[in-house]
C-alpha cells in the first residue's frame, strides 16, 4: 500500500498512542469525576442526568448492534464516553426527558448513520447537545439561566469564607513576591455550587482529569494548549468596551465549558483533520470562533457551537490535505525519476 493510501485510509486514531477502547474508558473516568463533583452540590441532579444518558446510550447501541455483534461493541466504551461527554455539556437542571432524546440522537444519527466509531464527521456528544439545544431552546435556556450566577459570584462579591481565606493566603504568600494580587471569586469558581453547565460545576475535578488523560497520551497534548493560548489571548486582548488588554482570562478559561471544549471536543481525533497543518488550522478556527460566539455574540456556550462548526468543515480540510499531500508526492516522484 502506498504512503498516501496508508495515511488517508486509516481512521485518525492511528496517531494516538492509547488504543481506542482504553481512550474511551479513560475519558469516561475523567467525565465521571466532573459529574461527581457537580452532583455533590445539587442533590444528585447531575448524577441523574449522567445515569440517564449512560443507560440510553448503552441501550440504543445494543439495539443497533445486537444482530451483528450481539452488543459486543458496547465494550469499546464509545457509547459510555458519548453519554458522559454529553452530560458535561448540559445544564444540571435539565429534565432527563430531553437527555434521553439527545443521547439517542447522538448514537443513532450522528454515530451510526456515518458508520460507527471513528467514521463520524461530528462528535456524537456534540451532536446530541446541538439537538437538545435547538430542539427545545426554551427548556435549555431555563435550565442554563443559573449559569449567570457564576458571573454574579465573581463580580458582585457574593463569596464563600473559603474563597476569602484561600485568596488572602495566596496574596500574602506566593503572589506577594510578584506584586500581583489574585482577585476574589476564583476559588469559588472552581467549586461552583450554583445552577449551570455540569462541566463548569465540576471544573476542579475536570482539570485534574484532563491533566491525567493528557499525561497518559490519549490525545495530542499540544492541541488543547494551542486552543487555550489563542482563546486566552483574544480574551485578554479584547478586554472590555473601555480598554484593551484587561480581559478576565481566568474567568474565560474556567467557565463556559472552555476546558471541556479544549481537552475533549477539540482534541477528539475522529472528528479532526489527519495531518498537522490541517489540525492546526482547525484548532485556530475553533479558538477564534469560540471567542467570537461567546464574547461578541454573547452566547455562554459559544465554545460548543464553535467546535461543532469546525467539525462541519473538517471534511473539506481533509480533502485539501489529501490533494496537497498527493500533489507534493507526485512532484517529489517526478524529481527523483525524471523522464
Amino acid at each position: 500500500m502506498s504512503e498516501a493510501k496508508r495515511i488517508f485510509s486509516h481512521k485518525p486514531q492511528i496517531n494516538i498512542s492509547v488504543p481506542s477502547t482504553g481512550r474511551m474508558w479513560l475519558i469516561c473516568g475523567c467525565a465521571f469525576a466532573c459529574v461527581l463533583q457537580s452532583s455533590l452540590g445539587d442533590g444528585g441532579s447531575s448524577l441523574i442526568i449522567a445515569l440517564t444518558a449512560l443507560s440510553t446510550a448503552i441501550l440504543t447501541e445494543f439495539l443497533l448492534t445486537c444482530r451483528t455483534s450481539r452488543g459486543a461493541k458496547i465494550k469499546d466504551g464509545s457509547a459510555a464516553a458519548t453519554a458522559m461527554i454529553l452530560t458535561m455539556l448540559l445544564p444540571n437542571q435539565l429534565s432527563p426527558v430531553y437527555v434521553i432524546f439527545g443521547t439517542a440522537f447522538a448514537i443513532t444519527v450522528v454515530k451510526y448513520s456515518f458508520g460507527g466509531l471513528g467514521a463520524n464527521w461530528l462528535n456524537p456528544a456534540l451532536g446530541g447537545w446541538l439537538f437538545i439545544r435547538f430542539s427545545w431552546p426554551a427548556a435549555y435556556k431555563n435550565a442554563q439561566d443559573g449559569g449567570s450566577s457564576v458571573t454574579d459570584m465573581v463580580f458582585t462579591g457574593d463569596l464563600s469564607a473559603i474563597d476569602n481565606t484561600v485568596t488572602e493566603f495566596f496574596n500574602s504568600t506566593i503572589f506577594s513576591v510578584t506584586e500581583v494580587q489574585l482577585p476574589s471569586g476564583y476559588v469559588d469558581l472552581l467549586f461552583n455550587s450554583g445552577p449551570g453547565i455540569i462541566a463548569d460545576r465540576g471544573i476542579f475535578a475536570l482539570l485534574i482529569g484532563t491533566i491525567i488523560i493528557t499525561a497518559i497520551g490519549i490525545n495530542r497534548g499540544w492541541i488543547p494548549l494551542l486552543f487555550l493560548s489563542v482563546y486566552g489571548f483574544l480574551i485578554r486582548f479584547s478586554g472590555d468596551s473601555m480598554m484593551l488588554w484587561n480581559g478576565d482570562l481566568l474567568y474565560g478559561l474556567f467557565s463556559g465549558g472552555t476546558i471541556a471544549a479544549a481537552f475533549i471536543l477539540a482534541a477528539e481525533p475522529a472528528s479532526s483533520a489527519k495531518l498537522k497543518p490541517g489540525i492546526i488550522l482547525a484548532v485556530l478556527l475553533g479558538a477564534i470562533l469560540s471567542w467570537f460566539f461567546r464574547y461578541k455574540c454573547m452566547d455562554y456556550s459559544g465554545c460548543f457551537i464553535a467546535i461543532a462548526l469546525v467539525n462541519c468543515i473538517t471534511p473539506i480540510i481533509r480533502l485539501l490535505e489529501e490533494r496537497i499531500f498527493l500533489s507534493r508526492k507526485n512532484t517529489a516522484s517526478v524529481k527523483e525519476n525524471p523522464v
